[in-house]
């Protein structure tokens, strides 16, 4: 376990979060819950039929661990109406609405929505469709943002010279194929807000990543990224801001000096928010696997309450994260 994710865990633990798990019934879930509240990193609420999830645990391990299943849930009538009232203008009948708050997915939403749950994760079990659906339908956009987006925290190795702590932030590189300018706004803001929240960088330095640095080259792809630079640096942001900037200008001071010398951003960038999402699934995987950089994520951003998605393969270590990470969005 990486420094920066110790630091994670330390944090949640300070914050006492209230977690609902959907995949109650998937083992790896469970010995995760188990060492969850064992630790204190958070309290945490298992979806599913209870017989299942008790089968294969040992007498008194799940102490401390709400278990609901949905079929006989006392608030299904009322989970159900809520979710008619958010949706009925998009065609939602009461009929439809009491059958999707069976499955654990809307349920974990809806409980987390009525202000049951601070967080969700899933995704052990489930496609990141099956997750993002009705978050998107239940949970919505925070205020002031349209777009719900990605990041991948880097937990950069010892005495790296990049980043802050440790630490950088990669946005967005697992929802939006290709972000128009305003969503490479969003991006950026959302972004910036999980690498204080999360990443605990202090102050980030956000770059606007293309091929080309100030103008160096001219193309309709750069230029949604010099007018996503130009609106943000309209806003009253928390964190400084600048693009269009190739990588090298970004992160590498001396190259900065030549390529951007006015530049508060350039050679110091903690946050890199890529032009697409070809560009930037490349760049976390290339830092990860040729830069022995621990890429953690993706975490979802710009939701109105965190929920987060799983990889199917994912280890219980993985798991224990990523809920820590929920806990301090």
């Amino acid at each position: 376990m990486s420094k920066l994710i110790e630091s994670i865990i330390a944090r949640a633990k300070m914050r006492s979060k209230h977690i609902v798990l959907p995949e109650g019934e998937d083992k790896r879930i469970v010995s995760a819950a188990i060492a969850i509240v064992k630790d204190g990193i958070a309290k945490i609420t298992l979806l599913g039929n209870k017989e299942k999830i008790l089968a294969d645990t040992e007498e008194g391990a799940l102490a401390g661990i709400e278990i609901i299943d949905p079929l006989t849930s006392p608030k299904r009538r009322e989970y159900a109406d809520l979710l008619f009232r958010l949706r009925k203008e998009k065609g939602m009948t009461k009929e439809r609405a009491e059958e999707l708050v069976l499955d654990p997915m809307y349920y974990g939403c809806l409980m987390t929505k009525a202000d049951d749950a601070d967080g969700m994760v899933a995704g052990a079990m489930h496609s990141t469709g099956d997750l993002l659906r009705p978050a998107f339908q239940i949970i919505k956009a925070r205020p002031g943002i349209k777009t719900v987006s990605s990041c991948f925290i880097m937990a950069l190795p010892f005495g790296s010279i990049y980043g802050d702590n440790g630490a950088m932030v990669f946005g967005d590189c697992a929802v939006i194929p290709n972000p128009t300018t305003e969503q490479l706004v969003d991006i950026a803001v959302a972004s910036a807000d999980s690498a204080t929240q999360i990443a605990g960088i202090s102050y980030p330095r956000v770059a606007m990543l293309s091929f080309s640095t100030k103008g160096s080259a001219l193309h309709e792809h750069t230029q949604k990224v010099i007018d996503a630079t130009k609106i943000l640096k309209t806003m009253s942001l928390q964190f400084d801001i600048d693009g269009e900037l190739q990588l090298d200008a970004a992160i590498v001071p001396e190259v900065a000096r030549l390529k951007a010398p006015t530049s508060t951003v350039a050679g110091r960038a903690n946050v890199l928010v890529f032009p697409d999402l070809q560009s930037g699934n490349i760049g976390y995987k290339l830092a990860q696997r040729l830069g022995n950089i621990e890429a953690v994520g993706p975490i979802c951003q710009g939701l109105n309450k965190p929920v987060n998605d799983l990889s199917r393969g994912c280890s219980v270590s993985d798991i224990i994260s990523v809920v820590a990470i929920t806990a301090l969005q």
